[in-house]
């Protein structure tokens, strides 16, 4: 896989950043969320992306789009819609924690099939495994946040999915990967 060559201004992730608090202020106010128009034509490019939410260090909700197919900005905002009220893992969130939470965003490369699983570079790719109807993803940070090696990351991968850890050895299961700016 060649290196994800997607960057950021300083000006672009701050706007993003924005676009998160201001969807999630409004649906906390229970008005509808007009995001402003982004600053710069490649927030309009199609990528998939995520948006983690973190309190106290902790993690309070994450969701994405893995398929870049409307623009970003758009996709930023909904996912941190998402994020914060609709993860099925907590409650949605409240206006006191809103105050405390911190923000992370991935923008994703498009996924492709992993040619050999022993190419994934922990901290450099996310993973995507799928079987029958079964499907899980880790983010790049996320082995780098555990302390996993690469088989560690393969196996929790195949975990997330629902599958037994060593899922990623058998030819029935497909394994992705993409690279993430994460800001």
């Amino acid at each position: 896989m060649d290196a994800f060559h997607f960057a950021l201004t300083g000006e672009e992730k701050d706007y993003l950043k924005n676009c998160v608090k201001l969807r999630i202020a409004a649906r906390l106010a229970g008005k509808a969320a007009a995001v402003p128009q982004p600053p710069t034509d490649k927030l309009r490019e199609a990528y998939g992306a995520f948006v983690t939410l973190n309190l106290r260090g902790r993690l309070r909700g994450c969701i994405g789009h893995i398929i870049g197919d409307r623009p970003l900005f758009t996709t930023i905002a909904d996912m941190a819609e998402a994020a914060a009220f609709e993860d099925p893992r907590f409650p949605p969130l409240s206006p006191e924690e809103f105050e405390a939470v911190t923000v992370e965003i991935s923008v994703l490369s498009p996924l492709t099939p992993c040619p050999d699983p022993n190419l994934v570079e922990v901290g450099r790719h996310g993973l995507l495994m799928r079987r029958g109807g079964r499907s899980g993803l880790l983010l790049p940070q996320v082995p780098v946040e555990w302390g996993w090696d690469r088989e560690t990351f393969l196996c929790q991968t195949c975990s997330k999915a629902g599958m037994e850890p060593g899922c990623w050895k058998d030819p029935a299961t497909q394994i992705f990967w993409f690279e993430a700016e994460v800001f």
